[in-house]
């Protein structure tokens, strides 16, 4: 397995703190995901990656059946706590790879919400064409930090902090705004031969924080989880140094999530 796929470990020290501190997907996201799909209550829903329910409430409340795989044993009981009330919602702590569901289950959607490229690609959708219905769904999206044309100064000024601690982007500065970037999911699922594209849409929205806020935010993110203790300090007092010098002390941080759905082959 590549190192990339061990960090999905690191969340699960996040586990008290991911819900509140990661910001809620836009709920246009879930009504355009069953416009697509077709999905409706009570059908039985598949969750790749649940994490502590950031996703899974969502569509536990409008009456869907849904079965949550969760590798990481402390964001499982998180998300079980969390969806205690939904008696049709199961959260099994396991990798997707490793998991073996029960003989004959099958699911109309299976969905990952930040989660999907922590699963190994020679796994993935290989086994979610196989539990999925005929004419099934699944669906993908990941919340990134966007930099359109009027992103924060902000950003500019601590990536140089990045750089001299050796955790630089890695690529151009800034990046490219998100209208201007292609799907590599969708290219995805073209080539694994078990799905075609039926849907993709690309939504931005902008947050606020304060630099605890925001500090509270990057503690979710494996790179910095896994970052050196002294880096990690050393640019946790740089972004509260750099804010306390504005007049209300806060960051915008703009986020860009692209929902990609593929019905079954």
């Amino acid at each position: 397995m590549s190192r990339d796929l061990r960090l999905r470990a690191t969340f699960d020290r996040a586990a008290a703190t991911y819900q509140d501190a990661r910001p809620d997907y836009p709920a246009e996201l879930y009504s355009d995901l069953l416009a697509i799909t077709g999905a409706t209550p009570p059908a039985h829903l598949l969750e790749v990656g649940c994490g502590p329910g950031k996703a899974t409430l969502p569509l536990a409340r409008r009456g869907f059946r849904i079965t949550a795989v969760e590798i990481g044993a402390a964001l499982a009981a998180e998300a079980r706590h969390r969806l205690a009330e939904f008696s049709d919602v199961s959260v099994i702590t396991s990798s997707f790879e490793e998991w073996a569901p029960p003989a004959g289950a099958r699911f109309e959607l299976a969905y990952a919400a930040t989660a999907w490229k922590w699963v190994d690609p020679e796994v993935k959708y290989a086994k979610a064409a196989g539990l999925l219905t005929p004419g099934g769904h699944l669906a993908v999206w990941n919340a990134d930090h966007a930099m359109p044309a009027d992103f924060d100064p902000f950003f500019t000024e601590i990536q140089k902090v990045y750089e001299e601690i050796g955790e630089g982007h890695g690529g151009p500065w800034p990046p490219p705004p998100p209208e201007d970037q292609t799907d590599p999911v969708a290219a995805e699922f073209d080539a694994s031969g078990h799905f075609t594209v039926v849907g993709t849409k690309l939504y931005v929205w902008a947050s606020r924080y304060t630099a605890d806020e925001y500090i509270a935010l990057l503690e979710t993110f494996s790179g910095h989880i896994a970052m050196e203790p002294a880096k990690r300090e050393h640019l946790y007092q740089e972004i509260r140094r750099h804010l306390a010098v504005r007049p209300d002390g806060r960051l915008t941080r703009h986020w860009s999530v692209v929902l990609t759905v593929g019905r079954r082959l």
